[in-house]
């Protein structure tokens, strides 16, 4: 698979669309992203059941606001539509490929269940 060129329009359907999603926030100014582009678009070959996007930050920058991106490239990873991962920087592919294997093993029911803890401490009162 290619990668997506992801945008405000197609976001939620990008994301809500495959079990995995991978964004990588970008600027075509930027070397780091540029270096990083290669080791992405081979992720995204290798992995085709994986949906891989690109949110170029100069163009989405209401999308960039929206994730705190503060530094680029920043790698965001989607499980069943949550967010499972961010980081800013650059990747090697020995290290996208270790992000890729334990986003697969994530155990989702453990997930949504801790998230369901911190949403119920978080209206409890103090």
């Amino acid at each position: 698979m290619t990668t997506l060129t992801v945008t405000k329009d197609n976001l939620r359907d990008t994301i809500t669309g495959t079990d995995i999603v991978i964004l990588d926030f970008w600027a075509a100014w930027c070397g780091p992203c540029l270096a990083f582009a290669p080791v992405f678009e081979k992720a995204s070959v290798a992995h085709t059941d994986i949906t891989f996007g690109k949110i170029d930050t100069e163009t989405e920058q209401e999308l960039a606001a929206g994730f705190q991106i503060r530094s680029i490239p920043t790698l965001m990873v989607f499980r069943g539509g949550i967010g499972v991962f961010s980081q800013p920087g650059v990747l090697n592919d020995a290290q996208l490929a270790q992000v890729i294997t334990a986003t697969r093993a994530l155990n989702m029911a453990e997930v949504q269940e801790q998230l369901r803890r911190q949403s119920e401490s978080a209206g409890a009162p103090s």
